[in-house]
């Protein structure tokens, strides 16, 4: 094993009663290593940026945002919508930039064909460009299709052959154990096998996206598999913890142990 694990808590999940500059001061009480979340692009960045220096934990990633009209889930790979698309990208590379997060999280949305394979292409190559000068690391995560019908990147298979089809040493995949385990099963036959590719580890409980701690993975002996590999991130925690996610951390101080 490579040494304690860290976790990150996703603010777009827990502490979601409260602003965000509170959230984050809610994950430094936890004792959470750092922080993610999703579209703060609304709340000055003075009040995050205080509270993360309050707190000393790093912003990890952003997302772009879903979109403008009922039902987006994302705009990068919708044919006809590029340039609202490349803004969204513009935006979530700059937003990280502000707040000194290190990975944006680029969403696809719904669609299917061949052209929304050649838009999401396109808008990857623009991302990456991006974000090189300023380091950072693009992401991009297949999400079930039983919780996201329709959208364009369903399994980690198709993210690594985009991947390696694009070849752009700054684009990732972004491990959630949560959606792996519902539309793969084995997820500790794919944290092995795509390891290389991997830029950022989610996880919660499956199949209710509650808790690590219930349901039907066994976090524990992924934690140990995630420790074994050599992995040293944070982790990231982003379930649903229902209206107290103080109640829900007992996993936590459990996991530091492994």
């Amino acid at each position: 094993m490579s040494g304690r694990l860290t976790f990150s808590a996703n603010l777009g999940f827990l502490w979601t009663d409260r602003p965000l500059p509170d959230a984050i001061r809610a994950a430094g009480a936890a004792g959470f290593d750092a922080v993610e979340c999703h579209w703060p692009y609304d709340i000055p960045a003075v009040s995050v940026l205080d509270a993360l220096a309050d707190t000393g934990l790093p912003l990890l990633s952003v997302n772009t945002r879903r979109g403008s009209q009922p039902g987006d889930f994302g705009l990068s790979a919708l044919p006809g919508r590029e340039a609202e698309a490349h803004a969204a990208i513009a935006e979530a590379v700059n937003g990280a930039v502000a707040l000194g997060a290190r990975m944006v999280h680029v969403m696809a949305g719904k669609a299917r064909g061949p052209k929304a394979r050649a838009a999401y292409h396109n808008a990857l190559r623009h991302a990456c460009a991006l974000a090189a000068p300023h380091g950072l690391t693009i992401l991009i995560e297949p999400i079930n299709q039983k919780d996201a019908p329709g959208y364009f990147l369903r399994d980690t298979a198709h993210a690594r052959r985009i991947i390696e089809t694009l070849g752009l040493p700054n684009l990732k995949l972004m491990f959630d154990c949560y959606h792996v385990q519902r539309a793969e099963g084995d997820v500790i036959h794919h944290l092995r096998d795509l390891l290389p590719v991997i830029g950022h580890i989610q996880f919660a409980g499956a199949p209710d996206r509650g808790p690590p701690d219930e349901g039907e993975l066994n976090y524990t002996a992924v934690f140990e598999e995630i420790a074994a590999l050599g992995w040293t991130p944070p982790l990231g925690a982003e379930y649903r913890p229902g209206p107290d996610t103080d109640a829900t951390l007992g996993w936590l101080a459990r996991a530091r142990g492994i």
